[in-house]
């Protein structure tokens, strides 16, 4: 089994001086979602002075599903980004040659999830069938969705689809106008408890425990602007995973750094939703054994097949397009555990 600079976070020794510019670079940062629990860890990246380290003045920016963040990098708007590898690559393959890539692997586990209510009678992927299924044509989860339901032996012509919006998912759940949802394990079941739908009423099917093989979101980059910047992509690599290594050890600290940007935001809430895809996304016995940021090379293989088996490539897929090492640090990372 081969590995794609595995040892990434394996051994960095926050050598970030090394690459201080005289001046700050400024760096756009595309979000795939709001400001929440997971995005806590790159807002205290700025705060604990990582980003700065590396001489970069990153401006972090919302968005507005798994998909939103690809075409703002492709089009050079952003030169990096956060968004799902997947459709990072559908998006190649309608868009050959667009100058977009994965440079640094987040969620080694994807949180793509069929959130039911098991008072509804939705306890396992079975009992989709005869149900209805809400899901925002958007989302990351429900791009998935035919894959999950192939490996879980579902007849999708007896699932009743619901096109719902994002800000009405959850409230539709909880009404029972619809009686699960696609979405981000660790979004869903926190908006639905937020509605007063408990968690043991909740049915949290995560499509990665049912057959499916694929990744998660990916730091993205613009590769021209990559090819021409290789230092800030690298450093900026780098003030991630410190970033994340520092949520990790006091995730309550990475929440207060996030409510600086939203003041709204309930840190009890907030922390519980990072400290879920920590656990279930992020820290992976891979990334305990290998460190965060590369990829398995054999996993990636057994993603593209699954995915072939959903969607009709135009052109012939090339993990190589879809994911790029060359710019994940050359003396590897941080040991995260």
């Amino acid at each position: 089994m081969q590995h794609i600079r595995t040892g990434f976070l394996a051994a960095l020794t926050l050598g970030l001086s090394a690459v201080i510019a005289q001046a700050e670079t400024k760096i756009p940062f595309a979000l795939d979602w709001k400001f929440e629990g997971p995005s806590a860890p790159y807002f205290l990246a700025i705060d604990e002075g990582y980003y700065g380290a590396a001489g970069l003045e990153v401006e972090i920016s919302e968005g507005k599903g798994s998909l939103d963040a690809i075409p703002k990098v492709a089009t050079g708007a952003y030169p990096v980004g956060f968004a799902d590898i997947n459709s990072l690559m559908k998006f190649l393959d309608q868009n050959p040659g667009a100058p977009v890539t994965a440079v640094m692997m987040v969620y080694d586990k994807p949180p793509f999830a069929v959130v039911g209510r098991k008072s509804l009678g939705l306890t396992e992927p079975k009992d989709l069938e005869g149900k209805v299924l809400g899901a925002p044509p958007p989302d990351g989860a429900w791009a998935q969705f035919p894959i999950f339901a192939k490996e879980a032996g579902l007849d999708i012509s007896k699932i009743k689809v619901e096109p719902v919006g994002f800000p009405t998912r959850e409230p539709m759940l909880a009404e029972g106008k619809v009686d699960a949802v696609t979405g981000f394990s660790f979004s869903s079941t926190l908006n639905l408890k937020r509605l007063g739908v408990p968690m043991d009423d909740q049915s949290v099917l995560l499509m990665a425990d049912h057959g499916v093989a694929l990744y998660g979101n990916a730091i993205i980059a613009n590769t021209d602007y990559a090819k021409a910047h290789p230092d800030e992509i690298t450093g900026f690599i780098k003030a991630t995973a410190e970033g994340w290594k520092a949520a990790i050890a006091d995730p309550g600290k990475a929440v207060d750094a996030l409510l600086k940007r939203n003041p709204a935001a309930d840190k009890t809430l907030e922390t519980e939703r990072l400290q879920m895809a920590i656990d279930a996304n992020v820290l992976t016995d891979y990334v305990k054994a290998h460190g965060m940021g590369g990829i398995d090379t054999d996993r990636m293989a057994t993603a593209i097949e699954q995915t072939k088996t959903v969607y009709e490539f135009k052109t012939t897929p090339d993990a190589a397009l879809y994911f790029d090492p060359e710019y994940l640090p050359g003396d590897g990372g941080l040991k995260i555990d």
